[in-house]
């Protein structure tokens, strides 16, 4: 979880003194009290981060995931109140406050042990599992997102949603702080097929079988690097994770480990992606195939 609730009654005295000079006394005291281990020599503000162009970032693309250990114990208890991690996401829908969280905690680790991008179609919730994704939609302008559930929070009784910078860019209140918004969990559970399947030979199924794994491969790739050392390789596999919900897998060829996005059989989606990392990342990639 992004905030720790054993210094949060200090750091809104430290945050009020910021608005009242007059308390800074006060906050000094404190600060021989605590220690300076304990108490933060000044409040780390969060922020906005640079101006891209949105309609590079795509939605998250919703999948079935398998709910981590991390991030979803229940109940569990931040600043006093005790909060409960639903069975599922399953006909989930509220409307509520949504916040932002940005630069303060770019780069640091979600509550289920990735890595918070500003720039990823990310979220936090109190109570949805984690990961599960939700459609929100802005009340007030009618903008809507996807996104993917990967953190804890807001902690605040008045908000409902925290989502990722980018997310209040795309929706349009990032520059304000927050919106009303609804909040509609996505079911992403697997349907079982319950077509009927009629097999005539015995010959022409295999073929089929066939046919259908090499579709699986159909569309090109983005390599994003190749580097001699895998350690390398994973570390760069780790920081664009959350930056795209396409596969990233890493191929050795040649002593090479190669990173690779895909496949992605729409060429415009892939192009997007291409000007998505440059611009959040400045990541060169290129298309390469199988």
């Amino acid at each position: 979880m992004r905030r720790h609730p054993t210094v949060n009654g200090l750091l809104s005295i430290l945050a009020a003194t910021l608005r009242y000079p007059c308390q800074l006394l006060f906050v000094l005291a404190l600060t021989s009290l605590f220690g300076c281990s304990s108490m933060p020599a000044m409040v780390e503000k969060d922020g906005a981060g640079k101006a891209i162009d949105t309609s590079l970032i795509p939605n998250a693309t919703p999948k079935p995931e398998a709910v981590t250990k991390a991030g979803n114990k229940s109940p569990y208890e931040v600043f006093g109140e005790t909060y409960w991690v639903l069975p599922s996401n399953k006909d989930y829908k509220a409307s509520g406050v949504a916040s932002w969280y940005g630069t303060k905690f770019h780069g640091r680790l979600t509550s289920n042990g990735e890595i918070y991008n500003m720039y990823g179609m990310t979220a936090a919730h109190k109570s949805l599992p984690i990961p599960s994704y939700a459609k929100v939609t802005n009340t007030e302008n009618g903008r809507s997102i996807v996104v993917r559930i990967n953190d804890r929070g807001p902690f605040h009784d008045d908000r409902l949603i925290d989502l990722s910078y980018v997310g209040a860019m795309k929706l349009g209140y990032a520059d304000k702080g927050t919106a009303k918004v609804i909040v509609e969990a996505i079911d992403t559970t697997p349907k079982a097929d319950t077509k009927p399947i009629t097999v005539t030979s015995s010959k022409p199924a295999p073929q089929k079988q066939i046919a259908a794994a090499g579709s699986a491969d159909t569309g090109q790739y983005l390599q994003v690097g190749a580097f001699t050392n895998m350690a390398t390789a994973q570390q760069l596999k780790n920081k664009i994770r959350s930056l795209t919900n396409q596969p990233i897998i890493l191929r050795t060829q040649d002593k090479l480990h190669k990173l690779w996005i895909g496949p992605i059989a729409d060429n415009i989606e892939l192009l997007s992606i291409k000007a998505m990392l440059k611009k959040t990342a400045d990541l060169s990639t290129f298309s390469v195939t199988p």
